[in-house]
């Protein structure tokens, strides 16, 4: 383990070499990259510092055994010594989770994609309130949510609705709520007080960026139209909605919620470049789900990952048999505990096929 924390602070030292290197600081792209990378080692390198620190003090105590007559002093040194061996073995239980490589899409921002399923006007009206925990859950974590395209339900909530999540480390975070979601509830238009099953589809993708994904612009046709519904007046008359269908895929995407024809153009590629990545993507999320439960949901869409039981005020998630009875407070966001639950369960998945 000390070998491979070294390596990584030798890395360190060598981006922080490069970072003053006045040739890499003209390059912006390669400079924001290894600042990044200096970033993401720098919790590592101060748990090597610490790990360091610790195997020295347990050297001296233990060199302090074999020399010291002095009995009180030996008895502070045996005294040290097994407090530093438990704190060692918990230090390397941490380490080993922080050495595992991360994915790097983890840091990417986040575009999440509800949609209503089985259960008609409930399933729509569902997929609102899922889109309202997750806003609050991305208002907690002061992360910024940025509506991008919507069909309401005729009784209220979403057909589908089309979000983009930007901050720190929301992939990682929001990756876990891809799949079926699944609520059991009167529904309001219920007259006999039944309990009724509904469904509503999330989908996370992490965003593409421009160097993520080669876009021809000669594989892709523009058109534009007049946009429809909210944004006044100027917007329902002129062309400012724009519509991009990408020719060798099939793939069409829609943008209209900004008054700009520009706008939304900006808006639309980069939509049809998440859906490009997306494709690649899911081969590899396929993938890494037969490996693990907790990622079984983004490698197959179809698979029911969670319940909300409003009678019984539960919610149950089903990769790793977690349940809690808060429903109000979860609906309202408070959904992190669940999501550290799944990250651990994750790490754990993860460190067994690092050992195996």
């Amino acid at each position: 383990m000390l070998d491979k924390l070294e390596a990584i602070y030798s890395r360190y030292q060598e981006i922080e070499q490069q970072m003053n290197d006045p040739q890499i600081t003209a390059d912006m792209k390669r400079y924001v990259k290894l600042s990044k990378d200096y970033k993401d080692l720098q919790p590592v390198v101060k748990a090597y510092h610490d790990y360091k620190a610790l195997l020295d003090n347990i050297a001296e105590c233990k060199e302090l055994l074999s020399t010291e007559k002095d009995e009180e002093l030996r008895e502070m040194a045996k005294q040290e010594l097994a407090e530093s061996t438990e704190k060692r073995d918990k230090m390397e239980e941490e380490i080993r989770i922080m050495l595992i490589p991360a994915d790097p899409t983890d840091s990417k921002n986040a575009v999440v994609e509800i949609r209503g399923g089985t259960g008609g006007d409930e399933a729509c009206i569902f997929a609102g309130d899922l889109f309202r925990m997750y806003t609050r859950y991305c208002e907690k974590k002061h992360w910024k949510v940025e509506v991008v395209d919507f069909n309401e339900g005729t009784a209220g909530g979403y057909k589908d609705i089309t979000f983009n999540v930007t901050g720190e480390k929301v992939y990682g975070m929001l990756k876990y709520e891809s799949g079926v979601h699944r609520v059991q509830r009167v529904p309001a238009t219920e007259t006999q007080g039944r309990v009724h099953t509904s469904a509503a589809g999330v989908v996370v993708l992490p965003e593409a960026e421009e160097f993520d994904v080669e876009l021809n612009m000669a594989d892709v046709k523009k058109e534009t139209f007049c946009a429809s519904g909210p944004g006044g007046q100027c917007v329902n008359t002129t062309y400012s909605a724009v519509r991009l269908t990408h020719i060798p895929t099939g793939i069409v995407v829609s943008m209209q919620d900004q008054k700009s024809q520009i706008k939304n153009m900006e808006k639309a590629l980069s939509l049809l470049r998440t859906r490009l990545y997306e494709r690649e993507y899911n081969k590899y999320m396929e993938e890494m789900s037969t490996k693990r439960k907790t990622m079984v949901a983004t490698g197959d869409r179809s698979e029911k990952v969670r319940t909300y039981n409003y009678p019984q005020s539960r919610v149950t998630d089903h990769r790793i048999g977690y349940t809690m009875y808060n429903l109000p407070a979860f609906m309202d966001g408070d959904i992190e505990d669940l999501i550290d639950a799944l990250q651990l369960a994750e790490n754990a998945e993860k460190l067994k096929e690092s050992v195996g």
